[in-house]
């Protein structure tokens, strides 16, 4: 117990109260870049600029030509609660603003050795004030360009417990990408430049059109994946616009999704769902692609949910449900929207690639027998016993004869059965097989999962990689291309071989071969989304290999499922010799089991 603890209130000392701020608004580098862009966004900026060392561990700077402050103004920024953005409580009900907290500033030059450089427009000098972890060692006069530079070097200098806990420089890059990502989205009328380490990343002009900007941040080709969505709900007097991912059948979807309300990046539960319900589902895990601005009246949404507003709440959830229903439903043909809502007239065409991934060379209307060669680096004898369970031709075949397989003993794990029999595959695509104790239903895509993991993660060496005779590339969105980036080794030692070739973009040169059959330019659009959903339950010295080789491997569930006896087969032999036959990687079941003894009880037998 703290022997100075007496039983009595006291005011905190300002240094200590700005401490305890910091904890609330300075969680790492990304959430400084976070906070000084939105100030220089609300100061009218045409332009911010920002720079970062080390991943925000040496140095952060962000530069603004917006509306500059006096030296009044300046000194007041660094004093708690001071804001330019609410003048009464009235105010927080009708936020226009980014934010009006008045903690950000002072938060992070109490933790930092910070830096002000500001200038008004109408002014002929500016201010230069220096602040080294929360005491301001200098103000003066200084000659400087209309606007703000905001610098902070050696974050948590003070606080070595906090700065223990950063990433490393490459981890946190990719959360101070993704927070530039969405500000330059939420404000295509803004240019704005990024720079790591001295080299420039992106330097995006202003537009007065969002497409302009998502071409400028994701490519062509990944935007013409997009279908504009817009619906208005004059009733609440809620609009909704923007993109959303047109459904692609070949691949279920598990995307990024950028969501603004009131210009603001923010979620709800309630848009979350929408969106699931609304989108066609071609899998468990549907989760379209998505960049949608949401117009709601000011005193409607409650933006103080979260302490950093990455969440809000709205006083009418029915009608945020009823324009994104709509919006959705418009915008892809899907069915006319109800009638209280208006919107866009629906956008015809074929269903495109799913966006923020290359296209997959493999379409659903493709037969499997060409899906089999569509790799030219990979003759149907050089394919693994894993690649060979894609689907055979479905030309008629004859009628099987059922035939039994013994399965070796192996003394350093117990097998589900001593043998087995071949029976047949439903229609629906199960597999049923006779063992020694009962009948066995198998699904063979937890099957494949299952097998391509074990294989994955209880490699010796390296996994066996072949070489592509034509390298694939593939263009991420900046969020995706850094969590590929800062994985390239745990990636290479799963059997790819891939390098960055430009700003977004890596080029493919070699793959595993049990995954030549596949798309590798979606595996690894796979892998990225699962790392980044997954990074902070992360656990254990291969928290990421395992993420890898589950993403791996789930790619193998989207398969085709009529095949031979022999393909069936080998895929319940090859079941047999894993360590864990009974789940696939994601904890759903492989097989089902009913015991001959379950059988005869259910047919009163003896």
């Amino acid at each position: 117990m703290n022997k100075n603890l007496d039983g009595h209130v006291r005011v905190l000392p300002a240094h200590v109260a700005n401490k305890i701020a910091a904890g609330e608004v300075v969680e790492r580098p990304a959430s400084v870049v976070k906070e000084l862009m939105e100030n220089a966004i609300d100061a009218k900026a045409s332009h911010i600029r920002v720079s970062v060392r080390q991943g925000g561990r040496k140095s952060i700077s962000v530069a603004d030509d917006g509306c500059g402050m006096t030296r009044e103004d300046a000194t007041l920024s660094l004093e708690r609660q001071a804001t330019s953005k609410i003048f009464d409580v009235d105010d927080i009900e009708n936020i226009e603003t980014l934010g009006f907290r008045g903690e950000a500033v002072p938060s992070i030059a109490s933790v930092s050795r910070f830096s002000i450089t500001t200038r008004r427009h109408d002014s002929d000098e500016g201010t230069l004030i220096k602040v080294d972890a929360g005491t301001v060692t200098e103000i003066s006069s200084t000659g400087c360009p209309p606007g703000t530079i905001i610098e902070v070097q050696d974050i948590f200098c003070n606080v070595p417990a906090r700065r223990k806990f950063l990433r490393s420089s490459a981890t946190e890059e990719i959360h101070i990408k993704n927070i530039f990502t969405v500000q330059a989205i939420a404000h295509p009328d803004i240019g704005f430049t990024l720079q790591l380490d001295g080299r420039e990343l992106y330097n995006l002009v202003p537009s007065t059109s969002l497409d302009d900007r998502l071409k400028d941040l994701f490519g062509e080709e990944l935007f013409s994946a997009l279908a504009p969505v817009e619906a208005d709900d004059p009733a609440s007097g809620i609009k909704i616009s923007g993109f959303i991912e047109r459904p692609n059948r070949s691949t279920p979807t598990r995307r990024d999704q950028f969501i603004f309300v009131n210009r603001r990046p923010a979620g709800s539960p309630s848009i979350s769902y929408q969106l699931k319900e609304s989108y066609p589902r071609f899998g468990s895990d549907t989760r379209p692609a998505a960049v949608l601005f949401l117009e709601v009246p000011p005193g409607q949404v409650d933006v103080n949910v979260h302490p950093t507003k990455k969440e809000v709440r709205f006083r009418d959830n029915n009608a945020i449900k009823r324009v994104i229903a709509a919006a959705v439903e418009c915008g892809l043909g899907l069915k006319n929207a109800p009638s209280a809502v208006s919107c866009a007239e629906p956008v015809c065409g074929q269903p495109a690639s799913s966006p923020f991934t290359a296209p997959s060379p493999v379409q659903g209307s493709t037969p499997p027998a060409a899906e089999e060669n569509s790799n030219p680096a990979a003759p149907p004898e050089q394919i693994p016993d894993i690649g060979s369970y894609k689907a055979e031709a479905t030309a008629p075949q004859p009628e099987p004869v059922p035939m039994e397989f013994a399965i070796e003993p192996d003394s350093t794990q117990s097998k589900p059965w001593t043998w087995f029999k071949f029976l047949a595959q439903t229609d629906s695509g199960y597999v049923l097989i006779e063992t020694d104790s009962g009948l066995v239903t198998v699904n063979p895509h937890a099957a494949r999962e299952r097998i391509a993991f074990e294989q994955l993660m209880n490699r010796q060496t390296n996994v066996a990689s072949q070489r592509l005779l034509i390298p694939e590339t593939v263009q991420f969105t900046p969020p995706e291309a850094a969590r590929i980036e800062s994985s390239l080794a745990e990636i290479a030692a799963m059997g790819f071989s891939i390098e960055k070739f430009g700003r977004d973009t890596f080029k493919i040169d070699a793959a595993p071969q049990l995954t030549l059959s596949l798309s590798s330019s979606a595996i690894l659009s796979t892998i990225s989304r699962d790392l980044g959903e997954n990074q902070a339950r992360r656990a254990g010295v291969r928290w990421k290999e395992e993420i890898i080789a589950r993403s791996i491997a789930r790619s193998f569930a989207g398969s085709s499922v009529a095949m031979t006896e022999e393909v069936a087969t080998k895929l319940i032999e090859e079941l047999c010799r894993c360590s864990m036959p009974y789940v696939c990687p994601r904890g759903k079941p492989v097989m089902i089991f009913t015991s001959t003894r379950e059988l005869n009880r259910k047919f009163e037998r003896d």
